[in-house]
């Protein structure tokens, strides 16, 4: 399987996965799905996402390029709320394509022999609309923990994240 695809469906342990179809162009919401620093405003499942070196401190520039990494912060359940108790996973960007809305991630936290995960999003037309999608395909001995403790948690997150996304795009500009 190329690496410049998502994986299959079944190819993994667990599947999470979502999609919106947003009235508002694809341009627009590419760049709301780049802007990390606007998750804060609508995003309850990734509260943050900051392009980090290897000892966590941010960079200066936060424009995601393949090979950053990327330290979130991750409700589960998703919550608007800032008092939540986060989980601060780190992500390598994998894929990047400006051109066809294409973004991957992979989890770098643990060994890939022990979770291997890499989230993909990408943005289609359809009907004069803008489908923004997303999969996350769970593989390895640990993906069994991770669906029985944050399974329904990681659903409900990715789904709350595109609906958040959709809001926002078709916010109208004041």
């Amino acid at each position: 399987m190329s690496d410049l695809l998502p994986p299959s469906l079944d190819s993994g342990v667990f599947v999470v996965q979502a999609s919106a179809l947003i009235d508002a162009p694809s341009d627009k919401v590419w760049d709301i799905l780049l802007d990390f620093d606007s998750y804060p405003q609508w995003n309850p499942f990734v509260r943050s996402q900051t392009l980090v070196d290897s000892s966590n401190r941010p960079l200066e520039d936060q424009s995601p390029k393949v090979g950053a990494t990327i330290l979130m912060k991750v409700n589960v359940p998703p919550t608007m709320d800032e008092t939540s108790h986060y989980q601060s996973p780190r992500e390598c960007v994998t894929h990047i394509d400006h051109i066809d809305h294409r973004v991957a991630w992979r989890y770098v936290s643990l060994p890939s022999w022990l979770l291997n995960a890499t989230r993909w999003q990408w943005l289609t037309e359809e009907n004069g609309k803008t489908k923004y999608d997303s999969l996350e395909v769970f593989k390895g001995p640990a993906a069994y923990f991770v669906k029985w403790l944050y399974g329904r948690g990681l659903v409900q997150g990715v789904d709350e994240m595109a609906k958040g996304l959709k809001a926002r795009a078709e916010m109208p500009k004041v």
